[in-house]
């Protein structure tokens, strides 16, 4: 192997630990308790699903960002390019207005994360919000006539976000913070019929755990039909057959998610993806469930 690969797979190393550094730091719990506190305690109503993406069926806040994020980019070239001053800065300050939706519906998601990931989010905005910051202060700058130091002010608040934007990916994919927890099991779930055991062994309206082959299920009775879903939550994975039945909705017991029995539609977030229903049914006293559609 040449030592330029390796050089780069060092590098790359380091990197890595680097992005994966915040989850580990216990020493923000102290500061980021109060702060999801504040978050969960702000007088949204239904609007919280809203800014959650429920509306979407996956989450707001990556849409939301690529504004600020583009406006700003494109403001650093024009800086450089001849006659572009003027729409330099009106690019700062679209990017500014931007910046308040997309951090709201940010922080109303990063409330409702466990620990590990709500450190690496907290290091997310604690770099969103500087690099706002510097952006504030360069467009002050601009329309002061102090074009120069706009335009640095302007470089670090574009460093500050682009290590924002870095964490921000990292947080979605590598801790998974925003995927569907549930998308494989469609690919899990039985094509045939099969058994989870008699019908007698299932009470009314409780949340019962059962599984077939690799994949977890929660059943639910509700007179002589059953619901079956996904055990595990779509949002962060939480177990539904811990939850609660809630007006004909189950509610997971982690973070407060709510899906419709029926169908598996979210009806509260923070969970934007639906909840995987399959097709059940009782025979000769026994409960059985297949793939929907597989017939």
């Amino acid at each position: 192997m040449d030592i330029s690969r390796l050089h780069s797979q060092s590098w790359s190393r380091r990197l890595r630990r680097a992005l994966d550094a915040p989850e580990h730091w216990d020493f923000l719990d102290a500061p980021g308790q109060p702060l999801a506190d504040a978050a969960e305690a702000l007088p949204l109503g239904p609007y919280r699903d809203a800014l959650h993406g429920v509306w979407l069926g996956h989450p707001l806040h990556p849409a939301l960002v690529q504004f600020p994020l583009g406006c700003w980019t494109s403001a650093a070239l024009l800086d450089f390019t001849p006659g572009g001053r003027r729409s330099a800065s009106a690019l700062v300050a679209a990017g500014l207005l931007a910046a308040g939706p997309a951090a709201l519906t940010g922080w109303v998601d990063w409330a409702r994360l466990d620990p590990p990931r709500r450190r690496t989010g907290l290091v997310h905005a604690l770099s969103n919000t500087t690099g706002v910051l510097l952006y504030a202060a360069s467009l002050l700058a601009r329309c002061r006539g102090h074009r120069a130091r706009g335009r640095l002010l302007g470089l670090a608040g574009l460093t500050a976000v682009s290590v924002g934007a870095a964490l921000g990916g990292h947080l979605a994919y590598r801790q998974a913070a925003g995927p569907d927890r549930a998308a494989a099991v469609p690919r899990l779930a039985p094509a045939d019929w099969v058994g989870l055991g008699p019908l007698e062994d299932f009470p009314d309206g409780r949340p019962v755990r059962r599984t077939t082959g690799e994949l977890a299920l929660v059943v639910v009775r509700d007179g002589e039909q059953c619901h079956v879903l996904a055990e595990r939550c779509s949002h962060l994975s939480g177990p539904l057959s811990e939850g609660t039945v809630v007006d004909g909705c189950l509610r997971c017991p982690w973070h407060g998610s709510e899906f419709r029995l029926r169908d598996g539609e979210v009806v509260h977030g923070p969970a934007t993806a639906p909840q995987p229903v399959l097709e059940s049914r009782v025979l000769s006293g026994h409960l059985e469930v297949r793939l929907p559609g597989a017939g």
